[in-house]
């Protein structure tokens, strides 16, 4: 069990990524704000508490990588990089400028912290695999983590990868599913309808958790349980809210990809209680 202190710490960490997230995507006039907020305690988890990093030593050989497959949620990872040192906050501001690093999909020769350039659905499981395979011929300790969205569970390539993960035996390998329920073009069960999928996962040869992914506890619970595992990969299932923090931004579908106008910032981030020291 996480002491209270702890807990407190990690909420405020995840205030500050959100007030990150919806500044950088303002100041960009777009981005995609939904599925950002949602990973927002995903993203504290591994960040500030489970992943083995150094921001002095970005390309560390013991170091822990993690792939976000979802690569259009890039302003959480590019906000918790930045709270982490990899790179300075005031970059934040230049999200996908002509010559930032911080373009709208996370590209790895731009900017230290970066694993993998994903943008294209379905494909960072695989990469995550052949991360985890190159670990376990180095008999190396590091671990790999893979966030994946929902609606991207609809890729043909996600399922092809899941089998390569369980036939090899990856347990040195952590998938995050973003299950908030929502794509750009509406509700997954809609589009197509992913259910049931923890059993899904489970029949290609996963230990499966669910849990709720705002959750610290159950967060780490699942990291420590997935840790402990042997022979399979785990994949948590996280219940999420898209637009997460943001009261007019839950759970709406036309928040997927679009940037808050000056007003709607204003309103979010006052509800985000921040205060005029934090001003960028």
């Amino acid at each position: 069990m996480l002491a209270a202190e702890e807990i407190r710490r990690l909420q405020e960490q995840a205030r500050l990524l959100r007030i990150d997230i919806l500044s950088m995507i303002a100041a960009a006039g777009s981005g995609h704000p939904g599925g950002s907020l949602s990973l927002v305690e995903i993203f504290t988890a591994l960040y500030f508490k489970i992943m083995t990093l150094d921001p002095r030593r970005p390309g560390a050989e013991d170091r822990d990588r993690l792939v976000l497959s979802k690569g259009h949620a890039a302003p959480v990872l590019y906000a918790a990089l930045a709270s982490r040192g990899f790179f300075p906050r005031d970059t934040l501001s230049t999200l996908r400028r002509l010559g930032s690093p911080l373009q709208g999909h996370p590209a790895r020769h731009c900017l230290p912290g970066v694993e993998v350039s994903t943008g294209s659905l379905g494909q960072g499981l695989s990469v995550a695999n052949g991360m985890a395979l190159a670990a376990r011929l180095d008999d190396a300790p590091w671990r790999v983590y893979v966030v994946l969205g929902d609606g991207e569970c609809q890729e043909g390539q996600v399922w092809e990868a899941a089998m390569t993960s369980s036939h090899y035996r990856l347990d040195n390998l952590t998938a995050f599913l973003d299950y908030n329920g929502l794509q750009i073009d509406g509700p997954t069960d809609q589009v197509k309808n992913l259910e049931p999928l923890a059993d899904k996962w489970c029949s290609f040869g996963w230990n499966v958790l669910s849990i709720d992914g705002h959750s610290f506890s159950e967060i780490l619970a699942a990291v420590e349980e997935a840790h402990c595992r042997r022979g399979q990969p785990t994949m948590i299932i996280a219940e999420t809210v898209k637009g997460k923090g943001v009261p007019f931004m839950e759970n709406r579908v036309e928040w997927h990809g679009v940037a808050p106008n000056r007003e709607q910032l204003k309103e979010a981030l006052a509800g985000l209680g921040k205060k005029e020291a934090e001003e960028n």
